[in-house]
């Protein structure tokens, strides 16, 4: 076979090759299909309204007795008794402590001997002077001694009232032997016991009674905020009369809420604060006096404050908050809002939103401004579900 007939069969056999590759090209192609367009993302969306709340601010604060009175004893002796169970509830007057009597009663019985002498010596110093006054009418006596007479009956008279005075202390020393309470309230300890001396003026006192019926809570709050609170209790408002709720250390509501009294007349100069006490009821003694508590105090009224959950709201790294809009036509928009406080897993946004408008709560990582989306309602409790402990 000559060189040009083996050229012309290499030639054929190459293209019946591209032929065939042309042809199974053109039969995978047949068998393609359109991509389907993706469908919209889901996103969940909120619309917020207009709705009244209260701002307040979460403040940590001490608890304070209601009142406090130290025992202290009035005359000083030895403890015979204590009359009290320690921890226990007292009455206002209750007998708390009994003081060795034996010396007191023996000075009210040396009091009340020199009274009824002092009241004989009035009794002759009176039946002196009606002698001199007789004798004088019939100038058997002196001026002079009718002067000393009524003098004399003036003394004695002076010494009566002295000694019915030394009697009355002596009385009252005795009296003094019974410790009382003051106050009623829940007594601590006693510091002191059977036959220890009792000495007044001591450092210490013998117990302290507290009263824990109601009790104080001291907060801190800096002086600028004082002149703002001061004019939303003016207000007459509703505002004005909300009850300032307290929360124990685990973060339990306590049953009885507080009412805030202006008690702080002078600012630290260290810290520039000034102290707000609330007086709360305490019937079950559940605050007791030192206990770190936290106060919800109310701040400011907003009447039509526009709300949305925490997670709506986005920053970023300058801190600016963004949230997700999506508009009439299903389309994501990122918009710029400044926030306020935070109130129950919500933050109130103060500009850049309207009333109604979607807002993007959960879905925002899956698309982009301009994406066309579809919103379902933003149901909490099914994040609730998700969340709960299994």
């Amino acid at each position: 076979m000559t060189q040009g007939s083996h050229s012309g069969c290499r030639a054929r056999r190459i293209a019946r090759f591209v032929l065939l590759a042309a042809i199974s090209v053109l039969a995978a192609c047949g068998d393609d299909k359109p991509p389907e367009p993706e469908a919209p993302a889901e996103v969940s969306v909120v619309r917020p309204s207009p709705e009244s709340v209260s701002i307040a601010e979460l403040l940590p604060g001490r608890v304070v007795a209601h009142r406090v009175a130290e025992i202290r004893p009035q005359v000083g002796g030895i403890v015979l008794t204590r009359l009290f169970d320690q921890g226990s509830e007292v009455a206002a007057g209750q007998p708390l402590f009994q003081l060795d009597p034996a010396v007191f009663a023996a000075e009210v019985d040396m009091a009340a001997a020199a009274l009824s002498r002092a009241e004989a010596s009035l009794t002759r110093a009176r039946a002196q002077v009606e002698r001199v006054e007789a004798l004088l009418r019939t100038n058997a006596a002196s001026r002079q001694a009718h002067d000393d007479a009524i003098a004399a009956r003036a003394q004695a008279a002076a010494d009566v009232a002295q000694s019915r005075a030394a009697l009355e202390r002596r009385r009252l020393d005795l009296g003094f032997a019974t410790i009382r309470s003051p106050i009623a309230g829940r007594i601590d300890q006693a510091l002191a016991s059977e036959g220890a001396l009792a000495v007044v003026g001591a450092a210490s006192p013998l117990a302290v009674v507290q009263q824990i019926d109601r009790v104080y809570v001291d907060l801190r709050q800096p002086a600028r905020r004082l002149d703002a609170l001061r004019t939303l209790a003016r207000s007459g408002g509703p505002e004005s009369s909300a009850p300032v709720e307290i929360l124990t250390g685990d973060g339990d509501a306590h049953a009885v809420a507080g009412r805030l009294l202006f008690s702080g007349i002078a600012v630290d100069p260290q810290t520039g604060e000034i102290l707000l006490r609330v007086e709360v009821g305490n019937p079950d003694r559940a605050l007791l006096p030192g206990l770190f508590v936290r106060a919800r105090l109310p701040r400011a009224l907003k009447p039509a404050a526009l709300l949305v959950p925490l997670q709506a709201v986005q920053r970023d790294g300058n801190g600016i908050a963004r949230i997700g809009i999506v508009d009439e036509a299903g389309k994501v928009a990122r918009r710029e809002v400044a926030t306020g406080p935070e109130i129950d897993g919500r933050v109130v946004i103060e500009s850049g939103l309207r009333a109604g408008e979607r807002v993007i709560v959960e879905g925002q990582d899956r698309v982009q401004p301009g994406a066309t989306v579809t919103a379902l309602p933003w149901r909490p409790e099914r994040l609730a579900a998700t969340q709960a402990p299994r």
